[in-house]
């Protein structure tokens, strides 16, 4: 399948309601528009068996603890998925069919895994767009947190503590960053790490995919729009940077990049025709 049929695909996906979006499928068609070929299918119904396999010991587990644990130790012990701490940019991390062959991802990536297959055996799992650390929680009398790059439940002083270690020290705790996460943002936040190691390796094509593929989910992003408009500026694409830098400053006059953006929509309005 070609890139242009993959990105069909996820538009086809970003334009259903959240409740049914399904997180792994979406993820692998982002995938699809880099790997030419790539079989969807296959590797949905891999995870299909992951859930099959881990089914003999969630059914015998009598509590929610329990069926995490036993969650716990199928796909990290017995299936060896892990966090991958040794090369954590490498952009293979944030590609689902790679994370399911390689067993290795970034916390997000692992945690579609987790999702796709917890929910497939009735675990009533969800997202969490921590800051700095994609979780995922379950659903129980007692919340269980779960950090899927460590395959570990977490408590809330840890988290705590991690929010203090992103955020800084006095910032107030807000416990509203571990409510469940909507398919939506948890797409744009996948996305935006791999927009992240692309725009460090400088492929501006790449990174400006990314950053459409955000903009389909969320159309009136303003750092999204900001970045669009940046990357179109390298690309000499003038008059849509402006535009996009122009919108940028609409939606977001205060933001601390503003000054800089306004500068730079000057020259480009030098070097682009004028906008009607």
């Amino acid at each position: 399948m070609s890139s242009a049929a993959a990105r069909e695909q996820f538009l086809r996906i970003a334009r259903l309601p959240d409740e049914q979006i399904d997180l792994a499928e979406a993820a692998l068609w982002i995938a699809a528009e880099q790997y030419d070929g790539l079989d969807v299918a296959s590797y949905l119904a891999r995870l299909a068996e992951l859930a099959e396999g881990a089914g003999p010991a969630l059914h015998t587990a009598r509590t929610p603890e329990q069926r995490v644990a036993a969650l716990n130790r199928f796909l990290y012990e017995e299936r060896g998925f892990h966090g991958n701490r040794s090369d954590y940019y490498d952009a293979r991390n944030s590609f689902l069919n790679e994370v399911i062959e390689r067993r290795t991802g970034i916390p997000i990536t692992l945690a579609v895994v987790y999702l796709a297959v917890g929910q497939r055996l009735g675990l009533p799992l969800h997202g969490v767009g921590f800051p700095g650390h994609f979780l995922v929680k379950c659903d129980a009398p007692d919340e269980i947190l779960i950090d899927p790059f460590e395959g570990k439940l977490v408590s809330r002083d840890e988290c705590e503590a991690r929010w203090r270690a992103t955020l800084g020290a006095d910032t107030p705790f807000d416990a509203r960053a571990l409510e469940a996460a909507a398919p939506r943002p948890t797409l744009a936040r996948l996305i935006g790490n791999l927009k992240q190691v692309f725009l460090a390796q400088q492929d501006w094509p790449r990174a400006l995919a990314c950053v459409e593929r955000i903009l389909v989910l969320a159309p009136d992003a303003p750092l999204e729009l900001r970045d669009r408009g940046l990357l179109y500026a390298r690309l000499e694409c003038f008059s849509a940077a402006a535009a996009d830098l122009q919108r940028f400053l609409e939606l977001a006059p205060g933001d601390p990049t503003a000054v800089g953006v306004r500068q730079q929509l000057v020259e480009l309005r030098r070097s682009a025709p004028p906008l009607n």
